[in-house]
């Protein structure tokens, strides 16, 4: 299963999954973008099982609709990539009332992984993946839970700072997920794909232009981060609660707090609670909780 798998290094890590036999269940809010991402797929791999799944990870009961979808669909979930990102450049509040970025890039991630986690139990040996970025070390200051809420309005020059932090509880969430599971058969792992030239950047007037000079120039290669993506996916080899980078899958430190266990489990506490407050509670029942 993989999110944001309808361009970039999610759609590259999709084929190169068909490629390898994978029964794919991609998410997706565009219709027309999956339809386009199914014909990619089947260019290289005509007998792919494919399942889309309508998904808008802006909208948390969106979220929460799919993860229930998976769970009653499917026997089980083996691998679980959550790879769909927005890098705004200008504050916008959901339907929810909480600010998008936060909200697609973490509590999406967050409350999908715990509504699958019956598919993932359900495996004999399941994973559950998450895209970061190096980008969390320029995260400015962590404020707990406050973060998690704010729409205040930014500009796109305040934007990395608020981008890398959503990166940071991705990967506070990715470390207290394995903590959390240790001693069962789902393994939590998270990524830095590196510097891709992909759609994430794409509110930038200049992304295009930008994108077509680092392609002549052979920086940003979008391969590089979906094979790291097809790699921690599958290396039985990798560890649970590992941070993995470039193309020999190195472990990389994470960028304080990541690396304190009190503030991951404050986070996941205070997205408990932030969760409850929105109707949805007990996602992550058992070991977990």
């Amino acid at each position: 299963m993989i999110t944001g798998a309808t361009s970039g290094i999610g759609e590259l890590a999709a084929i190169d999954l068909a490629r390898r036999g994978a029964h794919l269940v991609l998410t997706a809010r565009n219709a027309e973008r999956a339809e386009q991402t199914v014909t990619h797929i089947r260019r290289v791999s005509p007998n792919t099982v494919i399942d889309i799944i309508d998904a808008d990870f802006t909208d948390l009961a969106s979220t929460r609709r799919a993860g229930m979808e998976i769970n009653h669909r499917y026997a089980r979930v083996d691998v679980l990539i959550n790879n769909a990102g927005l890098h705004a450049m200008s504050q916008r509040t959901t339907v929810d009332g909480l600010p998008e970025m936060i909200t697609v890039n973490y509590l999406a991630p967050w409350l999908l992984t715990g509504t699958v986690l019956p598919a993932l139990r359900r495996a004999a040996c399941a994973r559950v993946v998450t895209v970061a970025s190096e980008a969390s070390r320029r995260h400015g200051t962590l404020r707990i839970p406050d973060d998690l809420t704010s729409t205040a309005p930014f500009n796109a020059l305040q934007s990395s700072p608020l981008y890398g932090k959503s990166k940071l509880l991705d990967i506070m969430f990715t470390l207290e997920l394995a903590d959390r599971l240790a001693g069962t058969a789902i393994s939590a792992m998270c990524l830095n794909p590196g510097y891709n030239t992909t759609g994430l950047g794409r509110e930038l007037r200049f992304a295009a232009v930008l994108e077509r000079i680092l392609n002549v120039l052979g920086i940003g290669d979008p391969h590089n981060g979906a094979n790291l993506i097809v790699r921690v996916g599958t290396d039985s080899g990798l560890q649970s609660g590992g941070y993995y980078s470039g193309k020999s899958a190195r472990l990389l430190t994470p960028v304080p707090p990541a690396d304190d266990p009190r503030t991951r489990r404050e986070l996941w506490q205070a997205t408990a609670e932030l969760m409850a407050a929105k109707g949805y509670d007990g996602i992550y029942p058992g070991n977990a909780s």
